[in-house]
């Protein structure tokens, strides 16, 4: 009865898609570098398994074939993992497909995938990390939408100089961690997710080059700010025809955090208002976290 319940839970279309998203994600994340290690490949199996009770479901009833092909020896190699991810972006793409699913869900999914992949063997390469990069700079439509933002500034912030260290990517690898439920990894273990992620805190970053319109939106600010006093900007921002708010909730728009004393911003916790903007992030309201520079760039 147990195992019927759990094949009926999984009939929802937006389970099935949720399950085929994570695939593609941990394929691309497992084959960004050219090669599919043993941990890798352990990632793999251990979604197959998982997800048995979809053999008999389209389009896994195809891919599920494949993937038993690939493990014929034990291992997965690179060709076989391309070949499996050519045949779920075929499913993907399909046009049946994106008539009854949220694109930008589609998408989080993937990238939460990817990101497990990447992490599967302990390790994130330059290689990885290039291919995320590119990943997040051809989805960027997904701006303003959590995590793609905060990925994005971590990243882009690690490897300014050119040179990730390997404090930066213990950073990252905490920071990505968030978004992996090691419920359903094999390599990922939730005591080791939470040492790393005690030892590197990552919490209020802000969007890179964010797009800021100022007519009907709410605005608040957090912080000080290094050019001017919070009436000063309350009424720049009235001015301009949209709202200031001495709080966060799910109306506003923008938290401007103030940069004052702050440059190291993208790596910096702001206190109450930035958590209870990311919170809110968490749940889907489009709060869009900016450094007060790109304030004043748009003013």
């Amino acid at each position: 009865m147990k195992e019927l319940n759990e094949y009926r839970g999984f009939m929802q279309r937006e389970e099935l898609h949720k399950a085929l998203n994570t695939l593609v994600g941990i394929l691309e994340g497992v084959a960004a570098d050219g090669n599919v290690t043993e941990a890798e490949s352990e990632e793999v199996k251990n979604w197959y398994d998982l997800h048995r009770s979809l053999l008999d479901v389209h389009p896994f009833n195809q891919i599920f074939p494949l993937i038993e092909t690939a493990f014929a020896d034990g291992h997965i190699d690179i060709e076989e993992a391309q070949d499996v991810l050519w045949l779920c972006r075929k499913f993907t793409d399909e046009d049946a497909y994106g008539l009854y699913f949220n694109l930008v869900t589609s998408k989080i999914q993937k990238l939460e995938g990817m990101l497990q992949g990447m992490l599967s063997d302990g390790a994130i390469s330059d290689s990885e990390l290039k291919q995320l990069n590119d990943w997040l700079n051809e989805n960027d439509d997904l701006s303003g939408t959590y995590p793609f933002d905060e990925i994005y500034s971590l990243l882009l912030c690690a490897k300014e100089d050119g040179v990730i260290s390997d404090d930066e990517r213990n950073m990252l690898k905490a920071f990505f961690a968030n978004f992996v439920d090691t419920r359903e990894s094999y390599n990922i273990h939730e005591d080791e997710v939470k040492k790393l992620q005690e030892e590197y805190c990552v919490n209020g970053i802000c969007a890179i080059c964010p797009e800021i319109t100022f007519e009907n939106k709410n605005f608040c600010f957090t912080g000080e700010s290094k050019r001017a006093e919070r009436y000063e900007i309350a009424a720049l921002v009235e001015k301009k025809g949209a709202h200031f708010f001495n709080g966060v909730s799910r109306k506003i728009d923008y938290l401007v955090v103030g940069g004052n004393g702050n440059p190291c911003w993208a790596f910096s916790c702001y206190g109450r208002k930035v958590e209870q903007a990311m919170q809110l992030r968490k749940q889907g309201y489009k709060i869009i976290i900016v450094h007060e520079n790109d304030f004043w760039d748009e003013v």
